[in-house]
Order: C-alpha cells, then structure tokens, then sequence
C-alpha cells in the first residue's frame, strides 16, 4: 500500500510537471499547418473545394485545408479580420467596407465581369416594370454586398437618389423568405440565389448589372498571412487558374459538380454557372481603379465612413518567390 501511494504520488507529480504531456520530438515534426479557406455558395473556388486538388497539391508542403462557409461577403471579411480565415472570395463591395472598417486584407486576384450574375428583381405577380418604380418601395439586400453598388448604379440611371428607396438589410436566406411573403417589394440577389430565384418562384428581373457594374469576383486573403505563407496563396492562385479553365470548357460537369455542394437542382447551376466568368488574374491597377470609383461612391453616399485609397490594399507577390512557384 506505501509502495502503491508512493506510485500514486511520484505519477502526480510527474503530471504536475507536464512531463506526462510532453510531446515527442518525432510527433512535433508531423504536425500539420491548417490552411483555412472562406467560401460562399458560388464561383470557381466552391469548385476548387469540389475538385479537391488544392488539398493534393499542398499535402506534401504539410498543409491541411479547412473550408468554411460563409452566407456573403460582408460576413466573410468579417471572420478574415479577426484571424479566423486565411483566404476567401468575394463580390466587389465587401472589400471597400472592410478596409473602411480597417481590416488588414489583400487583393489577391480576380475574375473577369459578370454583369449578369447580379440583378433587382421582383415577384412574378409584380406590379412594377421598371427601377423608376421602386421610389418609397422596400428592397431587401445584404448590406455592404457586391448587390449593395448595383442597387446605386441602377436608381442612379433610373433618375432616383439612394434615399428615395427603403432599403431592409437582410442575408440572402432572410431575404429569400421575405421576398415570398411580400414583406419587401423588391430583391438585390446574385447568383446562385438569383437563379433559384427564377427557376423555383418565377421572380423577374427588372434589371440585372449589364451596362452598370463589373461585378467582378475577388479572391483576397489575410495581409499578415499573404506575406508570410506567399508560396501558399500563389499555389491557391494556379489551381482556381487550372480550375477556371477547366469549367470553361466544361460548364456541364461543372454544374453537376456544384449541383450537391450547392443543394439545389441541377437546372438552376446550370443557369449560374453560364453567368459566371472565368479567367482568374492578378489584380491590374485598372480593376484597382474600378473598385475605386465605388470606394468613392459609398464614401459620398455616407455607406463608409471615410474614404479610401484602394490601392493600399493591392497585394504584390515577392518576385523570388513568385518565380520559384
């Protein structure tokens, strides 16, 4: 029995040590650095996530992807602010609001236009015909979403001030739900939500971003991260190029691909997937410029508290190791 004590407290003291807790050399070594990726329901990154080729490629380098969805933009920003994700896309708008807001994020890269990926729409059984009409009307929208510019660029062409609509700020599911019980008379959407929209309750569109808004598709990450892991975001960078081509050239695949990730019918991918645009490239100081003339709207409309100089934000890539990768 004294021996046994004796063990008993020889085995707490070695606890209290942490020696029990100690971990071996050789398992140190096999610890393995977690990537952490935000995505929304659309664009060549959710098929990056299908194709799992980004896991492939980097699993010699020791690196583990961690996938995490997010409802929009805005909210996705949110979480790359805070340190709870590396990398992820967005529309145009999210970016302008968070560097408003101080997030310490990088453009990284970004799709060509896709103007029609983005619309206002109404219910089938609407009285209105034309943006002119939505004066004093309710049109829901996810605030500070790539949506949120094409609302302004649209009443703007119509001949109507920001102030003249009521705008509800909702989250695409919200909206959803809103939109079919008439709580607001109008929905700023992008697709895939846009196309369900249209497949599954005959929403029309008054007018989607064709003549107003670029709508381009950015892939950002993490200031700290795009500087220190630069060969990580570079190797993001080629696989959503090859995955990029590969659904151009492949739209139904890609549909059939997306379709389950998605949870909606094949019919309705089909119909985003032909919106989208593909040809990830570097950010120019043209697309720079662009993001800023929006930067400068929100800025005058009061949507951002001060203004901007967008380029801050543009990420430049090291060239030794640029040309290593």
């Amino acid at each position: 029995m004294k021996f046994r004590r004796r063990l008993i407290l020889a085995a707490a003291s070695l606890l209290a040590a942490g020696l029990f807790n100690t971990i071996p050399a050789h398992a140190q070594s096999t610890a393995r650095e977690i990537l952490r990726i935000g995505y929304q329901k659309y664009g060549t990154l959710t098929l990056l996530k299908g194709q799992g080729t980004l896991e492939k490629r980097l699993a010699p380098r020791g690196i583990e992807v961690k996938w995490v969805e997010f409802p929009a933009g805005p909210q996705l920003l949110e979480a790359l602010n805070v340190g709870s994700i590396d990398f992820g896309t967005v529309g145009e708008a999210p970016p302008i609001f968070a560097q408003a807001a101080g997030a310490r994020l990088v453009y990284v890269g970004n799709e060509p236009p896709a103007p029609a990926g983005e619309a206002i729409i109404v219910p089938r059984n609407s009285a209105l015909k034309s943006v002119a009409e939505l004066k004093g009307k309710k049109v829901a929208l996810n605030k500070g979403s790539n949506v949120h510019y094409l609302l302004v660029k649209a009443l703007e062409k119509a001949g109507l001030q920001y102030a003249d609509i009521q705008p509800v700020f909702l989250p695409p599911a919200d909206a959803r739900a809103a939109f079919e019980r008439g709580s607001v008379d109008a929905w700023v959407i992008w697709d895939p939500f846009l196309a369900a929209a249209e497949k599954q309750i005959g929403a029309r569109v008054l007018a989607d971003g064709k003549g107003l808004v670029s709508n381009h598709q950015f892939y950002l990450a993490e200031r700290g991260y795009a500087d220190k892991r630069q060969d990580v975001v570079l190797a993001i960078f080629d696989e959503l190029a090859r995955t990029d081509e590969w659904a151009r050239t492949h739209p139904k695949e890609a549909a059939l691909l997306l379709a389950p990730q998605l949870g909606l019918d094949l019919p309705i991918v089909e119909l985003a997937v032909v919106r989208f645009a593909y040809g990830v490239k570097p950010v120019t100081a043209q697309v720079i410029a662009e993001q800023q003339r929006i930067a400068d709207v929100f800025a005058d409309l009061k949507l951002i508290p001060k203004r901007l100089n967008v380029a801050e934000a543009a990420w430049q890539p090291r060239p030794d190791v640029a040309a290593a990768r």
